[in-house]
């Protein structure tokens, strides 16, 4: 099986703990090599705009609120199809882009309120599931809760490790756990979240990471975005570098998500700038980098028009839904 870009899709492997063993992740280090990523790497005016219209390419445009309607899923999914202002692609001259984001991400009840939304825009639905943000259910429910999204629509599954097991370290347990996951996802793919503000170390970060691409996670992310720590660059360049040393380990190409707190449009060069630097072009693209982020959607919106006209529009001028 291979994925829209042509790669082969992660098959997982056997529970390898060689892998992971061993392995301790400096955080002063990690967080002296990722504060560079910001600021030594510097792209002005229509580099910059580039950047950014590629960014709206990799953003999970998300609704996960207690009051999510079918009303409020169909208005994000017109914006999904339209990410900007039809002034601000005229004067970027990208009509001929057919610009789109990476996809829809919903909680599983909205999911057939999005995919009708969405039907002939090649956008995907994304549905959250197995517990989501905590992930304190059974297995069989959660299992369950999986194949209910994917039997409505849902093409990518965002599933929520259980924390509990990567802090006693127990491994095979979280492996054991996420090869189930991704049986039932099927077709769909498999992102898994792993809550990183309540892994306690870039260690267990690291470890947890590994494990989930060995069970056959398709994308790995950083953060439901309900943790009171969120996507950081540390904690991705961590992340990251287990990615690399899996794809070298096994010859397959794992997508990576940052999720949570990323609201500016700098963030997302930012991150784009870690993603290159690390991995390489590849992983600028949809398949296998996205944005877990909706508010930064008007950030780059406003960031675009300041340089299509110099001037910068009052934020609601850009509202999301």
């Amino acid at each position: 099986m291979t994925t829209s870009a042509g790669h082969p899709r992660n098959p997982g492997m056997a529970l390898d703990l060689s892998l992971i063993e061993g392995v301790r992740v400096n955080r002063s280090a990690a967080e002296r090599r990722a504060a560079g990523f910001g600021s030594r790497r510097s792209v002005k005016k229509t580099h910059q705009a580039a950047w950014l219209v590629n960014a709206i390419r990799l953003i999970d445009l998300t609704t996960l609120s207690g009051d999510d309607t079918a009303g409020k899923v169909k208005r994000l999914c017109a914006k999904a199809r339209a990410p900007l202002a039809r002034r601000i692609v005229e004067g970027l001259g990208i009509e001929d882009v057919g610009l789109k984001v990476g996809a829809v991400c919903v909680y599983p009840t909205m999911v057939p309120h999005a995919v009708e939304a969405l039907e002939g825009s090649g956008i995907p639905v994304a549905s959250v599931a197995t517990g989501f943000p905590a992930g304190l259910m059974p297995l069989d429910l959660r299992l369950k809760e999986i194949e209910w999204a994917v039997a409505q629509g849902a093409a990518e599954i965002d599933i929520v490790i259980s924390r509990e097991l990567a802090l006693k370290g127990d491994w095979q347990a979280l492996y054991d756990e996420v090869k189930a996951m991704r049986e039932a996802c099927g077709e769909a793919h498999l992102k898994a979240i792993l809550a990183t503000g309540e892994l306690g170390t870039l260690t267990n970060v690291h470890a947890a990471s590994m494990v989930a691409m060995q069970a056959g996670a398709d994308f790995i992310k950083t953060s439901t975005g309900k943790e009171g720590v969120n996507a950081t660059l540390p904690v991705s360049l961590t992340m990251v570098r287990a990615l690399r040393d899996y794809g070298e380990a096994t010859g397959y190409k794992i997508g990576f998500k940052p999720a949570g707190g990323i609201k500016a449009a700098k963030e997302a060069l930012a991150w784009q700038v870690l993603m290159k630097e690390e991995l390489g072009r590849d992983w600028l693209e949809p398949d296998l980098f996205r944005f877990g982020a909706s508010s930064m959607l008007g950030d780059i919106e406003r960031q675009l028009e300041h340089h299509v006209t110099g001037r910068y529009a009052a934020s609601h001028r850009h509202a999301m839904s």
